[in-house]
């Protein structure tokens, strides 16, 4: 009898962030889907830990099986960590965004700035099974280094050579805030479709 393989939601409607995640955390014999494009959770929490699990937490309950979520922000250190929590809506485009920030940089040299991840793993009842935060350092260039971006387009990744926007999914996989949260996760999603004992 072949057995069916373990279910995984990313809770999240975007493909792309879907395909990124899933390449993030290695191959592995799963059956991996995003949330229904209809499932749309409110992100009231005040933390990026509450936020992920609210989006987790709705997945499960819609569709069951293991779930993982995140969420994220930029964090500029000379606003104070600002925006973070509230990046998605510091304003209501994306170009609208990044003239919104640049224009608060404007006269400041300091433009240090770090991307911030926070990925959780959920069973099918919403418990907490793991969670995980990477995070991205780099700094804020004074214009898009491309158009109709959002932050990545603007966040300058040294060791990447090139903008958070432009890298690869191998860069990604390894600098990026989302694929070092997914590195820590993925030992866990390992051990819960059993291919590897908790040591």
């Amino acid at each position: 009898m072949i057995l069916a393989q373990p279910l995984l939601t990313i809770a999240s409607g975007n493909p792309r962030k879907v395909a990124e995640i899933e390449a993030m955390l290695g191959p592995l014999p799963i059956n991996v889907q995003r949330q229904p494009t209809d499932l749309d959770v409110e992100e009231t929490g005040s933390t990026y830990l509450d936020n992920a699990l609210l989006k987790a937490r709705a997945a499960a309950k819609l569709l069951g099986g293991l779930v993982i979520a995140d969420d994220s922000g930029l964090e500029v250190d000379a606003l104070d960590g600002a925006p973070g929590l509230f990046s998605a809506r510091f304003a209501p485009s994306n170009q609208e965004k990044i003239k919104k920030i640049l224009a608060t940089l404007e006269n400041n040299p300091y433009r240090s700035a770090r991307f911030c991840s926070v990925m959780v793993l959920c069973d099918s009842q919403g418990h907490l099974l793991k969670a995980a935060e990477g995070i991205c350092w780099g700094e804020l260039l004074k214009k898009p280094a491309y158009q109709g971006g959002e932050f990545e387009s603007l966040f300058w990744v040294r060791e990447a050579n090139c903008t958070y926007g432009e890298m690869n999914l191998e860069q990604l996989s390894r600098l990026g805030s989302r694929g070092k949260a997914a590195r820590i996760l993925a030992p866990c999603l390992r051990q819960q479709i059993g291919l590897e004992t908790i040591s």
